[in-house]
């Protein structure tokens, strides 16, 4: 008797089991599918969508920090161009550069010309 009391058990069992098989293939029949395709390809185009904004975000920071590396750069050599410069512009540092063509520094000032005129 306990084997076919079991039975239905046992088939009752195997029934709510297939159940929601069945209603899964009810979610995912063709006609579910084909009306929800724009809802699908909608989701593909976001999907490619983000992907590539995380694309482009990665390669703008390489180029802004690309970018950064070459003002620090530029700013080193402009300091040191800058320092070179001033260097260069002292009294005593063109006193020497000019030594070679037989140019001296004056010991005393300019003298003014004026010129007088006479009515």
């Amino acid at each position: 008797m306990e084997q076919t009391e079991n039975i239905p058990q046992e088939k009752q069992e195997q029934q709510k089991e297939t159940a929601p098989a069945k209603h899964w293939k009810k979610w995912f029949s063709n006609d579910w599918v084909a009306r929800n395709m724009y809802y699908f390809l909608f989701l593909a185009v976001l999907a490619v969508i983000y992907i590539y904004n995380g694309h482009y975000a990665e390669n703008t920071i390489k180029d802004i920090n690309r970018t950064a590396k070459e003002l620090k750069e530029l700013q080193y050599e402009y300091k040191t161009v800058k320092g070179e410069l001033m260097m260069r512009g002292k009294q005593s540092e063109l006193a020497k550069a000019v030594e070679p063509l037989g140019l001296k520094e004056l010991k005393t000032p300019p003298v003014k010309i004026v010129e007088s005129r006479e009515k």
